[in-house]
């Protein structure tokens, strides 16, 4: 079965990649295994190394003591203790060194109790008086326990010389055949690079004949997608009328169709959007004429009862009266309140420098009565943007946190924060609070957390304010805890954002 050039060059690879890898194995096992036996050498070598200094320090301890029998000097005995301590000590590390080795344990143990009574009996002797004749006996007495002593150690000493030869001959063998096998990988892999090196040559001289070829072929789409990136231009400058003229049959000719036919519906979608618009427009223009005639009507009435007929109206009727006078009153509120929020964001702003501080202040001056004190950071930034609509949210949000205040008396703050694209302004007053469950509920036209029967409150305020700031690209939120006040968080552009509103023949009747 013949191969196709994919096959053989993923085959090449996967083979060279093999070798690699199994030439990489053995020579990690070498390298670990040369570590290993290295390692095992130099333990060996620490064992042969406190041997010699166990039986060396032996004998100077002996020596030591029998300087002192000999001579009478006790300046023979000031390293003694050292002697015997270092004695111990190699003892010891012997022990730790050969832990795993079943016969070396055994003969140290034979070497410790014979370390023990060598110590013992030159202790005794070290308390003898000194003279010749006692370093004579301490010499014939202690002849044969040293010869026990340099007898074990020697035999300790020839098992470790014998690990040392076999140990260093397994190291050189692995030492050895590392190289060689790692060369004779290399040779292979190399042999398989360079087939698949000629192989990739005559592949890729095949790819630069169709890359020319679907040069032409992308040199041609790029020209039909740039004219559907010119079309979406388009459509975002609000012209829905462009239509693209492709007549191909493939997938680019069929997305361009779906285009014109969007473009198509967008048009007939936003000309019936400015028809109700404009009847949008001329409802507002009659509830702020018609319906608020027959209120002024209602309310001119209940004037003149009040003031016709003082003597025969009942203090019942006279309280009836009071309560038609603010429904009246909450009515016309609403009205207003729904013209409001169908002005916002209608009107496309005119951009002016607007000193945030002054305006904050001007809006503190209109809507904050004397009971309240309001906090102004350091600096607050001048803008390009909406003054009118800026100005009419912090008109609402502090008139809010007035109205909707438990005291008369209280205190506003009003902090700000410069993000990387807008302002974040905050208003926090120390007010009853709102609970958690209402946060999202205050925002909804109408709805309102005071009874129904008072005036001021027509749940329209933060309705307003948030479409104003979501016009101008811009986000609101409410940071609040039942009994610890509340913070409104609004974000304000930096630079004056188009607002998202159809604008019609009819909005000069606002």
């Amino acid at each position: 079965m013949r191969l196709n050039l994919n096959t053989k060059i993923r085959l090449g690879f996967g083979i060279a990649l093999i070798v690699l890898l199994l030439t990489s194995l053995f020579a990690y096992i070498s390298i670990q295994q040369v570590a290993y036996y290295t390692n095992r050498v130099e333990h060996t070598y620490k064992v042969l190394q406190h041997s010699t200094e166990l039986r060396t320090q032996m004998r100077d301890a002996q020596g030591s003591v029998r300087g002192y029998l000999l001579l009478g000097d006790k300046s023979y005995l000031n390293n003694y203790d050292d002697l015997i301590m270092g004695v111990r000590g190699s003892y010891e590390d012997l022990r730790h060194l050969t832990f795993d080795n079943a016969d070396h344990q055994r003969r140290l143990d034979t070497l410790g109790t014979l370390l023990a009574q060598e110590i013992l009996l030159l202790d005794s002797w070290r308390q003898q008086p000194p003279s010749p004749y006692a370093a004579r006996d301490l010499v014939r007495g202690d002849r044969r326990l040293l010869d026990q002593i340099r007898a074990t150690i020697s035999r300790i000493k020839n098992s470790e010389d014998l690990l040392l030869h076999r140990r260093t001959r397994d190291r050189d063998i692995w030492e050895r055949m590392a190289p060689l096998a790692i060369i004779g990988s290399a040779v292979l892999a190399i042999v398989l690079v360079l087939w698949l090196f000629s192989r990739i040559v005559q592949e890729l001289k095949e790819k630069e004949r169709l890359q020319a070829e679907l040069a032409a072929v992308n040199h041609n789409t790029a020209q039909r997608i740039q004219l559907i990136e010119n079309l979406a231009e388009q459509v975002v400058l609000g012209d829905y009328k462009v239509k693209i003229r492709d007549k191909e049959q493939d997938s680019i000719g069929k997305l361009a169709g779906s285009l014109n036919r969007m473009t198509q519906t967008l048009d007939q979608t936003f000309e019936a959007l400015n028809k109700r618009n404009l009847e949008l427009d001329q409802f507002a223009y009659v509830a702020s004429h018609d319906l608020k005639a027959p209120l002024r009507g209602i309310g001119a009435l209940v004037k003149w009862i009040e003031e016709e007929l003082p003597h025969e109206v009942s203090a019942q009727m006279r309280e009836y009266l009071v309560m038609l006078k603010g429904r009246l009153t909450r009515l016309d509120d609403l009205i207003n309140g729904l013209l409001a929020y169908a002005r916002a964001g209608r009107t496309q702003p005119l951009p002016e420098e607007v000193d945030v501080r002054a305006l904050v202040a001007e809006v503190a001056d209109m809507v904050v009565p004397a009971g309240f004190t309001v906090d102004l950071p350091p600096s607050l930034p001048s803008l390009l943007t909406d003054r009118l609509s800026l100005q009419q949210v912090f008109t609402n949000l502090l008139s809010n946190a007035v109205k909707h205040h438990h005291s008369s008396q209280g205190h506003l703050n009003i902090g700000v924060q410069e993000l990387k694209k807008e302002y974040e302004f905050s208003i926090t007053d120390d007010g009853p609070g709102i609970a958690p469950e209402y946060h999202e509920k205050i925002f909804q036209i109408f709805q309102t957390l005071r009874d129904r029967n008072t005036a001021e409150s027509t749940g329209i305020g933060l309705s307003i304010v948030r479409k104003i700031i979501e016009e101008h690209k811009g986000s609101i939120r409410v940071q609040s805890v039942p009994g610890q006040g509340t913070t409104f968080v609004f974000t304000w552009p930096k630079t004056l954002a188009p607002v998202s509103a159809v604008t019609t023949s009819a909005s000069v009747l606002f």
